[in-house]
């Protein structure tokens, strides 16, 4: 459905640490750019992810309510996620990492907060 998502940063090398940790853990390749923009972009083949500085010149803000998941292969990558992401400067938010049953059935999930206050989740879909 989406071919990329990006958020802003105010602090963009700090954000391409994060997600270089974060996503890295969940088998991404560390970011490539930065681009003309000043963005940096993680690419797989489901999509692209990019971090950079807002082009409208006003300071990065996060999206109340808005979060952005990311699939883990395993549940043990999960939690790689979170650690990798907690580690390189991002805040563990809500439950600790773990199971939790959707209207979708069970997952595995671990939520962060980015260095810029994005909301993030790893998901691994059990079964």
């Amino acid at each position: 459905m989406f071919t990329h998502v990006t958020v802003g940063a105010n602090d963009i090398e700090a954000s391409r640490k994060f997600y270089d940790a974060a996503l890295g853990a969940l088998g991404v390749e560390p970011g490539q750019g930065p681009d003309p923009k000043g963005r940096y972009w993680w690419r797989t083949r489901m999509g692209a992810f990019a971090v950079g500085a807002p082009i409208d010149g006003d300071p990065a803000c996060h999206a109340n309510g808005g979060t952005i998941g990311f699939a883990a292969k395993t549940p043990e990558m999960v939690q790689a996620f979170h650690n990798a992401g907690v580690a390189a400067g991002g805040r563990a938010i809500e439950d600790p990492p773990g199971e939790r049953q959707g209207p979708f059935g069970p997952m595995i999930l671990a939520y962060l907060r980015d260095p810029s206050g994005n909301k993030i989740v790893a998901m691994h879909r059990v079964g």
